[in-house]
C-alpha cells in the first residue's frame, strides 16, 4: 500500500540524504550529532518504500487518487 506521491518522497529522499550526511561529518570532525542519521534513515527508508506509517492514522495519502 502507497500512500506516498512523488513529490512527497523526493523531499524525503533529499532530506534523508542531508541528514545522513550531516551525522557523517560532524561525527568526524566533533563526534556529536550522530543521532542526525536515525531521522535521515527514516527518511530515506520512507521514500523508497511509498509509506509513511505515520499517515495512516490521519488517512493522508499525498499520492495520485486512483
Amino acid at each position: 500500500m502507497k500512500n506516498m506521491g512523488k513529490t512527497d518522497r523526493l523531499i524525503r529522499f533529499v532530506a534523508g540524504i542531508i541528514l545522513i550526511a550531516a551525522a557523517v561529518y560532524l561525527q568526524i570532525s566533533s563526534g556529536r550529532l550522530w543521532w542526525l542519521g536515525i531521522p535521515g534513515g527514516i527518511f530515506l527508508g520512507t521514500s523508497l518504500l511509498s509509506f509513511c506509517p505515520l499517515y495512516l492514522p490521519f488517512k493522508i495519502n499525498t499520492g495520485k487518487k486512483d
